[in-house]
């Protein structure tokens, strides 16, 4: 059957249609407090993810990718050192390493997780590694405890790019205190979502936790007096509140998402279509729920012609990226993440999908 309307691959405004009441409640309660950059609203919602997260400190920051770079600065990143990254991932978990003067060295994805390749890391370490950044891609949790033994025998840190995970679960236990910190963005199409920009770190190291304090106000820990050269990265209270209400709601709209991808899984049987395999230590959120198919030209032609709207995450691999072609870096050199970034397909996932509409994106797949 042909989709009797257009199923979009995103909605955001059926979750704001849910949530109105409480959030025009709560805008006015802000601007009638004037509590917009940080303030109470923001520290709310840090106690309140911290404990979701089943950390002892949270941070909130202006967007994700300034999380990734005051991480690498609270860790004494800076020029010369080497951050390992995965090839496959967004750019962001990149521009952490290269904002604070450090060079991203990529490492390749396994080719059924799509996640990075813990046994193609140790190759790629130098006397200048000083982290590898994990990163919990499409929503599903990487190996955590093979990347952290590897960064253990080499006396590397490790952090989580969990931009994409909120509440995703390794071996039972969410995601945000495996590593040294944990790096999350809110921007607005994320599983939690603020409506703006808005990012957050989530750590169980106290030193870690004060140096981002200080650095996202400026290098100060007291008003005027500036122990560092710091930057204005603070999250706004408005974010903040409206955060503190999606927070209550998340795991059901997880719930929702797992739901819509276990019928995706199950019911999707063409054979043209191949999945991100899910081992069994992970509980993905499914940020995103991406497939890989030989001729993605004809497959998303088809698909519009069905008034189903895909995404494409992510058609350039980071080492192929024009911003880093100084490193030197060619085709051929990751295979994998190369296969996915010309074969991949993100099709519609987002919690107020209709029973319905998956029947629909099911059955046109089926019949490609």
């Amino acid at each position: 059957m042909v989709a009797t309307h257009k199923i979009p691959f995103l909605d955001l405004r059926k979750q704001y249609h849910q949530l109105k009441d409480e959030v025009l409640k709560v805008t006015e309660e802000v601007f009638e407090s004037n509590a917009f950059s940080g303030g109470p609203y923001v520290a709310t919602f840090e106690r309140a993810f911290a404990d979701y997260c089943g950390t002892s400190h949270a941070m909130g920051v202006n967007n994700g990718t300034t999380a990734l770079q005051l991480a690498m600065l609270a860790l004494g990143v800076g020029p010369g050192d080497e951050v390992i990254i995965p090839a496959n991932t967004f750019i962001a978990t990149a521009w952490g390493a290269s904002h604070v003067g450090a060079t991203p060295v990529f490492v390749d994805c396994d080719p059924n997780t799509w996640e990075i390749d813990a046994s193609k890391i140790a190759e790629r370490i130098t006397e200048r590694t000083k982290v590898i950044a994990g990163v919990h891609l499409y929503g599903q949790p990487f190996d955590i405890a093979a990347v952290q033994a590897v960064a253990e025998q080499h006396n590397l840190r490790f952090i989580e790019d969990a931009a994409q995970a909120h509440g995703a679960r390794y071996n039972g236990t969410r995601v945000g205190g495996f590593g040294e910190m944990a790096c999350f963005s809110f921007y607005p199409g994320k599983n939690l979502g603020a409506y703006g920009e808005a990012g957050g770190i989530t750590t169980n190291h106290r030193p870690y936790y004060d140096h981002v304090l200080s650095l996202r106000n400026h290098g100060s820990q007291t008003r005027y007096y500036h122990d560092e050269i710091g930057y204005n990265m603070r999250m706004d209270g408005l974010q903040g509140a409206i955060l503190s209400i999606k927070l209550r709601y998340i795991d059901q709209w997880n719930a929702r998402r797992q739901a819509i991808a276990a019928r995706y899984q199950q019911e999707i049987t063409n054979p043209g279509v191949r999945m991100q395999q899910q081992p069994g230590f992970a509980e993905s959120v499914y940020h995103l729920f991406v497939v890989t198919v030989e001729n993605r030209a004809d497959f998303l032609r088809y698909l519009e012609e069905n008034n189903i709207v895909a995404g494409l995450h992510y058609p350039v691999p980071c080492h192929l990226q024009k911003a880093y072609e100084s490193l030197g870096y060619h085709k051929g050199d990751f295979p994998q993440a190369e296969y996915l970034a010309e074969h991949c397909v993100s099709l519609p996932m987002f919690a107020e999908l209709t029973d319905e509409e998956v029947n629909q994106v099911i059955d046109v797949i089926n019949r490609y």
